[in-house]
């Protein structure tokens, strides 16, 4: 009887998420005294999964699977359950797993927790910390079903490596026909996604127009980071939707989190809420992103945002 982890990967190689998930099921594991298996579906080298807790990875190698759908995933996920006996699921709060988690707990008759943000306070009652209100709150959620299904927030447990090796086993479950077919998945491959980025640099209304949207770029070039943009911005057609964060854009708990130009819908500060440092640039002091910010600069960006470029550069160099 083990807790069972859904490490999600793309192209092959493990994303962020799916080490963070690990950490937490290994941190799961050792309080109610078992082991970790890990469900990879279609990915290169797992033994990575090792240094961060988990025993055994459960290898699902199909090209039906090699692009995702919720139905056939979480097919997988609870067949693997079931093969394991696992009374403690876990997943990540990526795209892809939520639409798969509420079809898993339905097929496991699990209960179901998600936006959870530290290990249980407690194994019996199996008691987990979860975010409320757009992470404006936190409450306790007992699970009391036999099998627990438990969604960890992105980006709040943080990676926690462990010592060990993860053995590997072959697993061939059955993929049924499903009506929906994927034809074709095109994705951007040089650039950081907002689901996995560390840092995000976004830009609002205040840039003025699309053509200034080079300096943001290229600070996010220099930092590493993903780009997005507020609602406003995406809506007049600046920038993709893609791009689009907050509320009813696509949510970010990234490490830091740089707005310039942006006022501060309560929308927008919702969705980037559980993102740990937030820093503001903006000319109107009174904006409402300064209330929520951590670091604020009142300036003009086109003169604020070069010289931060710059700086930067300057600091990379001498590493």
């Amino acid at each position: 009887m083990s807790v069972l982890v859904y490490t999600e990967s793309e192209k092959g190689a493990f994303k962020k998420v799916s080490l963070e998930v690990a950490s937490y099921a290994k941190a799961v594991a050792n309080q109610i005294g078992t082991t970790v298996t890990a469900v990879a579906i279609n990915a290169n080298d797992t033994s990575e999964l090792g240094k961060y807790g988990v025993d055994k990875v459960l290898n699902v190698s199909n090209p039906q699977l090699e692009t995702f759908n919720a139905k056939a995933y979480a097919n997988v996920l609870k067949q693997a359950a079931e093969k394991e006996n696992a009374k403690v699921v876990i997943v990540s709060s990526s795209a892809d797993s939520k639409y798969l988690a509420p079809l898993l707990a339905v097929g496991l008759n699990a209960g179901f927790a998600s936006n959870v943000v530290e290990a249980p306070s407690s194994t019996s009652p199996f008691t987990v910390k979860r975010t409320a209100f757009t992470n404006k709150a936190f409450n306790a959620t007992t699970i009391n079903t036999d099998v627990k299904l438990i969604a960890v927030s992105n980006n709040a447990f943080g990676l926690v490596e462990a010592s060990g090796n993860a053995s590997a086993e072959d697993f061939s479950p059955s993929i049924p026909e499903f009506s929906v077919h994927v034809e074709s998945v095109d994705k951007a491959a040089d650039k950081v996604t907002i689901a996995d980025a560390e840092i995000v640099v976004s830009g609002g209304r205040g840039l003025k127009g699309p053509e200034n949207w080079g300096m943001i770029e290229e600070l996010a070039e220099v930092l590493g980071a993903a780009t997005a943009c507020s609602k406003p911005v995406s809506d007049l057609g600046w920038r993709p939707h893609s791009e689009h964060v907050g509320q009813t854009g696509k949510p970010v708990a990234s490490n830091l989190y740089i707005a310039i130009g942006i006022s501060g819908a309560i929308q927008h500060l919702a969705g980037i809420n559980a993102s740990k440092v937030k820093v503001v640039i903006n000319t109107d002091a009174e904006a409402p992103f300064f209330k929520a910010a951590d670091y604020g600069v009142v300036g003009d960006a086109f003169e604020v945002v070069p010289q931060l470029i710059e700086k930067l550069k300057a600091f990379k160099a001498q590493q």
